[in-house]
């Protein structure tokens, strides 16, 4: 060895910390690839990806073979340093070549590279596999038998070698995934599929049209009133009740009336031959499942019940639709809106306007577990019905009633304190 020439020594030794290097940055490389991208490659019959979703099969004999790789290198290049310092300054070279040495693999063959590889991984993973693939078999007996040696150590321990690591996503997981997701996936895209991730947690109750806002026809009442009501009706399917809404005897789609309003003298029963049965649902069903009950009973509108069997309201599957791609109102009802905005930055807000839209016009974070209407809202807050008009403040929101008639508000105003304003308050 003492042979050797100098040059050839510190040329081995660089060679070394290269190698230490390749080691380093594969392994973080492999460690940081993005496994659901990583899957999307190999499908794409990437060869790199193909190559390192196979060792990353079993991760435990891809550490052991890197980790022997950079520990056999790692070693070799301390020895080599050691017999160029000891050739060079004798015995006291072995302190300072242990100290140049560790800088220099800290430096060159340890942060550097790795840091590399967590910025672009798949770049240095990639790479990497062509050379770890037949690595591994060549080392295998060694890295079978390390790998044996620390499963059976961790087994003593306490820990199942042989559970594999859960790649499956929760809800709230593949949420974050969205928000995160920025310029790759567009704004609009992103908000729909964040509100088809909300479904689950939201139900019929809170997208249905109330009780008081259904538009039906009473078969009691004179056939030139019942198509009168039908002429007017903006909606496209009505229910037909007896006396009162409980008593729902059939729905009908306007598109069958219009055989009746040619004839001259149509009749009640002409009208019930092509009403359809009623299809009830209750309403704490989730919105996912019930676009799903829409599809497989291949209804579109249902009349929403509470415990006892009363009809609470009526949602259609239009309703489920726009909590997923946004207000698809027509242009009849524009001018129907309940939020309107004022120059002081303030809202002229109908009682009626539920809580969840609110909160999605306005991007505000209104309380939706508790009452579903605005006027349901400030009753409960006041714990009372207003007489006279009032002024209260919920968390950040001011609210004020602006219109009260049959102990219901009809109209209130509200606005928004900026974070200086609470701070001022």
């Amino acid at each position: 060895m003492s042979e050797i020439p100098i040059g050839y020594l510190c040329a081995s030794l660089i060679f070394l910390i290269f190698l230490s290097a390749f080691f380093s940055s594969s392994e973080t490389g492999m460690m940081s690839l993005n496994r659901y991208r990583l899957r999307h490659l190999v499908k794409q019959k990437h060869r790199g990806a193909t190559r390192a979703a196979k060792l990353l099969q079993r991760p435990d004999r891809l550490i052991g073979v890197i980790l022997i790789g950079n520990n056999f290198v790692n070693i070799l290049a301390s020895a080599i340093a050691t017999m160029i310092a000891l050739r060079l300054m004798g015995d006291a070279g072995v302190a300072v070549a242990t100290a140049i040495l560790t800088l220099v693999i800290l430096i060159f063959a340890e942060v550097t590279p790795k840091t590399v590889a967590a910025l672009r991984p798949e770049r240095i993973a990639f790479p990497a596999s062509f050379i770890l693939r037949p690595l591994l078999v060549v080392l295998y007996p060694f890295v079978w038998m390390v790998n044996s040696i620390c499963n059976g150590l961790l087994r003593m321990l306490g820990f199942n070698t042989s559970v594999q690591s859960n790649d499956h996503l929760s809800t709230e997981e593949l949420r974050t995934i969205v928000n995160e997701a920025g310029a790759l996936i567009p704004r609009r895209n992103q908000s729909m599929l964040l509100s088809i991730l909300d479904l689950e947690s939201v139900t019929v109750e809170d997208v249905m049209i109330p009780r008081n806002e259904i538009v039906g026809i009473d078969i009691n009442d004179e056939v030139t009133s019942i198509l009168a009501t039908i002429s007017k009706s903006p909606h496209t399917r009505l229910p037909i009740y007896r006396n009162e809404l409980n008593n729902i005897i059939g729905v009908i789609h306007v598109r069958q009336i219009l055989p009746l309003l040619q004839m001259t003298d149509p009749s009640k029963e002409d009208l019930l031959s092509l009403a359809r049965d009623p299809y009830f649902i209750p309403e704490s069903t989730a919105l996912n499942t019930q676009l799903l009950n829409f599809q497989k009973s291949r209804q579109w509108m249902a009349l929403v019940v509470d415990e006892y069997g009363d009809i609470q309201g009526l949602t259609t599957l239009e309703d489920i639709l726009e909590e997923i791609v946004g207000d698809m109102a027509e242009e009849q009802d524009a001018d129907n809106e309940d939020i309107h905005p004022q120059e002081d930055g303030s809202y002229f807000i109908d009682g009626t306007a539920t809580i969840r839209d609110i909160n999605k016009t306005l991007d505000w974070d209104l309380p939706v577990a508790g009452p579903k209407t605005l006027n349901g809202l400030i009753t409960e807050s006041l714990e009372e019905i207003p007489q006279n008009n009032v002024c209260l403040q919920l968390g950040p929101y001011l609210i004020e009633t602006v219109q009260i008639s049959d102990n219901f508000i009809k109209t209130a105003r509200m606005r928004k304190q900026a974070m200086r304003e609470l701070a001022q308050d």
